[in-house]
């Protein structure tokens, strides 16, 4: 596998053990190999004790609350991103054309490679992996996690009020009796911007 140097240099992280950096991008489609999939086993639960410390050092949220955040951080979609950012999939081999690429093949490659830096360097070095590389909650995201906290504490949803300015867009929220107010360049990123401060403000209560 003579692109591992480049595989590595991709991850940000150099492998002592060079079997394990083969394992890690072995699809279950190549037969007579061992695949990663007990290498993306590992990783998931490294990837969720890593989110779940992180969560619990940086957010004053409620228990309900921050098993929503984890899901956001955890999700299929956020480690998809992830490799799309590292460029992971290029040096996966796998058999049978571009079919095997198909459902979770991305966010399963980030989470065994997450594994082989746990088994090769410690937790120490996944978490510095993980930290470097999983981006923390996507304004897109706070919309949605704006609108779960307020049905979780009462039936209702978020109201926005957004105005345009000569500058964009400037956007209120209300929700719990509390508002919050954001600015962006479209109507979308001024309701994100007001829903992520809403939501720091309703989990530190």
């Amino acid at each position: 596998m003579p692109e591992l140097p480049d595989a590595e240099r991709a991850i940000g992280y150099t492998f002592t053990d060079k079997a394990l950096l083969r394992t890690c991008f072995t699809h279950a489609s190549v037969a007579g190999q061992e695949s990663n999939e007990r290498l993306e086993f590992l990783g998931d639960a490294v990837l969720e004790l890593y989110v779940t410390e992180k969560l619990y050092r940086d957010c004053a949220a409620r228990e309900g609350e921050l098993t929503e955040l984890r899901k956001q951080y955890v999700s299929r979609e956020a480690l998809e991103e992830a490799e799309r950012r590292l460029g992971l999939l290029r040096f996966l081999h796998y058999a049978g054309g571009a079919d095997a690429l198909r459902g979770k093949t991305a966010s399963n490659l980030y989470e065994a490679v997450t594994g082989a830096i746990y088994l090769d360097g410690g937790y120490a070095a996944a978490e510095a992996f993980l930290a470097r590389t999983l981006a923390g909650k996507s304004a897109e995201n706070y919309k949605s996690a704006l609108q779960e906290l307020v049905q979780q504490r009462e039936h209702t949803t978020p109201s926005y009020e957004t105005a345009e300015t000569e500058n964009g867009f400037i956007c209120e929220v209300h929700a719990l009796g509390q508002s919050a107010r954001g600015s962006g360049n479209s109507k979308k990123l001024a309701e994100q911007a007001a829903a992520k401060l809403l939501f720091g403000k309703l989990t530190e209560q």
